[in-house]
């Protein structure tokens, strides 16, 4: 599957899990993952590639402890439970 496409999916499980998805110009420094005043924020940069905006994307996925891992696309989660590259 094109990596566009995966991203797609893994946007849509992020917004299904409460995060309000905010798409910035940043000029390639990275989004990420955050909670202000109690709601839950990802911020993609718009300058990276897919694959890196997925990254983030997964990163916030997995810091989900109440994620249920049946409903989401079989994609997504695979993609979830790739290693980290911490773990590597």
């Amino acid at each position: 599957m094109h990596t566009a496409k995966l991203l797609s999916l893994a946007l849509e499980t992020a917004r299904s899990a409460g995060y309000e998805v905010r798409e910035e110009v940043l000029d390639g420094a990275g989004g990420g993952h955050c909670v202000i005043r109690g709601k839950k924020c990802l911020l993609l940069d718009m300058t990276q590639s897919h694959r890196e905006q997925l990254s983030d994307v997964v990163d916030a996925l997995r810091a989900e402890p109440d994620l249920i891992l049946g409903n989401l696309h079989q994609l997504v989660l695979a993609t979830l439970q790739e290693p980290t590259a911490e773990a590597a």
